[in-house]
């Protein structure tokens, strides 16, 4: 059992989040296993996966000291489903004070989407964990919002590479989102961005 401070933590922890995007239950799995036994330990399988929440099942099962979460949340009933599957955390690419309410309500964290410093604004005041920002802006944008927002935990999303997760962290950002791309890359770079982290 762990406070969602305590998963929040574990989430940005390495500075990358896997995103497992893919089209079943088991491609998910086989897209995780090797990410995880390579030490990454945040992991996020969206709901667009019609097999996402068995999969989270079977992650949390399989490696109950990885941090597992469910992405695409978009509505309260697709929270509390993924709570109920044993997701931690819940990321959203909009901001929808309800998901935020249904996580929290459970102890998910939730890092819910914005796209502009109004959001992150609105995502901080209705409780967000820490603030995804989609689709991934630049390294100067992060530094920029953090001059006016230095308390806001932000993790760009959509379109990292994991060769550009240093450079984000640097500008300030809490962790990164990384999809598509940490599927072509080498399990050694990935092990070598654990190592940095």
């Amino acid at each position: 059992m762990s406070y969602r401070y305590e998963i929040t933590q574990a989430v940005v922890r390495q500075g990358v989040i896997a995103i497992i995007r893919t089209a079943d239950t088991s491609s998910a799995v086989q897209a995780a296993v090797p990410l995880l036994d390579a030490g990454l330990t945040s992991l996020e399988l969206p709901l667009t996966n019609p097999g996402a929440l068995d999969a989270i099942r079977q992650l949390r099962t399989d490696y109950p000291e990885a941090t597992i979460g469910a992405g695409s949340v978009l509505d309260e009933a697709s929270a509390v489903a993924a709570v109920r599957a044993g997701a931690q955390f819940l990321v959203a690419p909009n901001l929808d004070a309800a998901v935020i309410r249904a996580g929290h309500r459970y102890g998910a964290a939730v890092l819910p989407g914005a796209g502009s410093v109004s959001e992150v604004v609105q995502a901080l005041e209705a409780g967000a964990d820490a603030v995804k920002v989609f689709p991934a802006p630049t390294p100067q944008w992060v530094r920029d919002v953090l001059a006016v927002l230095p308390y806001a935990p932000l993790v760009p999303t959509g379109g990292v590479a994991p060769a550009d997760v240093p450079g984000w962290l640097a500008a300030g950002a809490v962790a990164c989102g990384v999809g598509s791309a940490l599927a072509r890359t080498p399990i050694d770079d990935i092990k070598a961005l654990i190592r940095q982290a």
